[in-house]
């Protein structure tokens, strides 16, 4: 059988059978080669030949079928192969790789055949490919859908966080700060002790008081790659499977940071079991530091909340007392234009009337009083606003904190079940 419809070809027989077909006609069609087959994520051909590490010329005998994908406005469309005859050159050496793409056990992913002189150049190539592949290099690796993504745009975000810009209470930024640094500092001593070189924290607290900033301040600074993960859930996979693919990554990522943003929405009764092995099973996460943030302890298991070995430290982040309002205030005023900056004295009592307001909320009434004060062609003054808004959200986080206090069938909204 020639080339021209191997593809075609192979797509028509049982995806079951589709793996055994192309080895088979690849062996007769390259007697004396060597063939190796694999189906993994790391193989990322295109952006290898992108970053120059080898150079491709497709088989013009085979329809080059490819798919585009849009990221948003403003973005280069993503290209990604998926069925192709590839000539590669690398190292000297010529190479021919095979791209299709079918599903197999129940996942549509994209399998590869590379054909060489011989087996070890074909393997080195394919550990070259992967080794690079697998490198985090200016990017977030984000897991999302059942698969990770590098994600340049949040590692340039992340980029501008910094502690300097975050107003946290006293010792606890510098607590953090010194925790995170000494332990990717100390492995030598972690190994001389015989003591897992290996980390757990968790970030506690109500939404909006910094623990996601504190997170970026910590990416940025350590420098470390970081792996960021959104969500579980898949389509074509169960949470567990996603679970073992996150911490399989992280593994050979080290030393790294995993992030899992939101613990408690993350796991179920039914991961959660799986979770813990992965955290403090037979496998080992060295040089893993895994940092997790929860908005509601209350619904972590014990299991994960109060076993050291898994979240070795735990820090709350509180509302903000009256000096970190202070500052933060402060710190606004002073980034305002001069016709919108608060006199001392209102600021003093925006201060004071704002106790029990996040930093989220405290940047709402900011905003909200910038709005209002152009929706009014500054015709009141911006001290005047500010009183007015900071009165108004007051009366709403009264409201909310007397619903978290309602049993859930006396929330409004809540689902009642007879």
């Amino acid at each position: 059988m020639g080339i021209e419809n191997f593809i075609t070809d192979a797509l028509y027989k049982p995806n079951d059978y589709i793996s055994y077909h192309v080895g088979r006609e690849l062996a007769e069609l390259h007697p004396g080669k060597a063939i190796i087959k694999g189906e993994t994520g790391y193989f990322d051909l295109e952006a290898f030949v992108r970053a120059e590490k080898c150079s491709v010329v497709h088989e013009t005998s085979i329809f080059n079928h490819l798919k585009t994908s849009w990221d948003g406005p403003g973005k280069e469309p993503i290209r990604a192969i998926e069925n192709s005859w590839l000539n590669v050159l690398w190292h000297g050496e010529l190479l021919d790789v095979i791209l299709i793409t079918f599903s197999e056990d129940r996942y549509r992913s994209r399998h590869h055949w590379i054909v060489a002189e011989s087996r070890r150049l074909a393997e080195d190539f394919f550990a070259d490919v992967c080794e690079w592949s697998a490198e985090v290099r200016g990017e977030v690796l984000v897991f999302r859908d059942g698969e990770w993504v590098k994600n340049k745009e949040l590692y340039d975000a992340i980029k501008t966080a910094t502690f300097d810009n975050l107003i946290l209470r006293e010792p606890l930024k510098q607590e953090i700060q010194n925790d995170f640094a000494q332990f990717f500092s100390s492995r030598e001593v972690y190994e001389r002790y015989r003591i897992p070189w290996k980390r757990g924290v968790l970030f506690i607290g109500p939404p909006g008081n910094g623990k996601t900033h504190t997170v970026k301040a910590l990416a940025n600074q350590l420098g470390k790659p970081c792996l960021y993960v959104k969500g579980f859930k898949s389509e074509y996979a169960t949470d567990q499977e996603n679970m073992r693919l996150v911490f399989a990554r992280a593994r050979i990522t080290t030393p790294c940071l995993l992030v899992l943003e939101d613990l408690d929405s993350l796991i179920d009764d039914k991961s959660r079991a799986f979770l813990l092995n992965e955290l403090d099973g037979f496998e080992t996460n060295t040089g893993v530091v895994v940092l997790a943030t929860t908005n509601h302890p209350d619904r972590l298991d014990p299991a994960i909340l109060d076993r050291p070995s898994r979240f070795d430290r735990k820090y709350c982040f509180d509302l903000p007392a009256e000096a970190e309002r202070f500052a933060y205030i402060a710190a606004w005023n002073q980034e305002l234009q001069a016709e919108l900056r608060l006199s001392e004295q209102i600021a003093a009592k925006v201060v004071d009337q704002t106790e029990g307001f996040s930093f989220a909320y405290l940047k709402e009434l900011f905003l909200s009083s910038m709005m209002q004060w152009m929706a009014r062609a500054a015709s009141i003054p911006m001290d005047e606003i500010v009183l007015g808004q900071t009165a108004q959200l007051r009366e709403q986080t009264a409201a909310n904190q007397a619903i978290h206090c309602l049993p859930i069938k006396d929330q409004p909204g809540a689902l009642r079940l007879s």
